[in-house]
């Protein structure tokens, strides 16, 4: 099975903001836009931030594995090479984490270097890597 590219819409509540932190942060190519959109290139996905701040929400929470991560989230999932290498990028940026990087269920099926933090209009994302692919969907 060959996977294709998702696409993403989510709002945000400028796209000044959104600039900054999709492309100046996180290092995402800048695709179209308008006046109440941009399409980023999200780790060969495509992202659209639509601005709609009346749609913005605070998230829930769900604990696992001692954590509270924030529901709904999104994000990619990295080789682990890459993953510390954003991981450095958002703490230089002084981007505040949810969940600071760290390996979630250690030892156990799954096993997965894991970190979440919030986009500057309070869109969570999760960024994760595993050292073995074949623990995606492990159980």
């Amino acid at each position: 099975m060959s996977v294709r590219p998702f696409h993403l819409a989510i709002p945000v509540d400028n796209l000044a903001n959104a600039r900054r932190f999709y492309g100046d942060v996180l290092g995402c190519e800048q695709g179209r836009a308008s006046d109440h959109w941009i399409d980023w290139n999200f780790y060969g996905h495509q992202l659209v931030t639509h601005v709609a701040p009346d749609r913005l929400l605070p998230p829930a929470h769900n604990a696992v594995d001692g954590h509270q991560v924030p529901v709904p989230h999104f994000g990619v999932v990295l080789t682990m090479d890459a993953w510390q290498v954003l991981a450095d990028k958002v703490k230089r940026a002084d981007i505040e984490f949810v969940i600071e990087p760290y390996v979630r269920f250690a030892g156990q099926p799954g096993e997965q270097a894991t970190m979440f933090f919030y986009d500057f209009s309070g869109n969570a994302l999760e960024f994760k890597a595993f050292g073995d692919d074949s623990q995606i969907f492990a159980t």
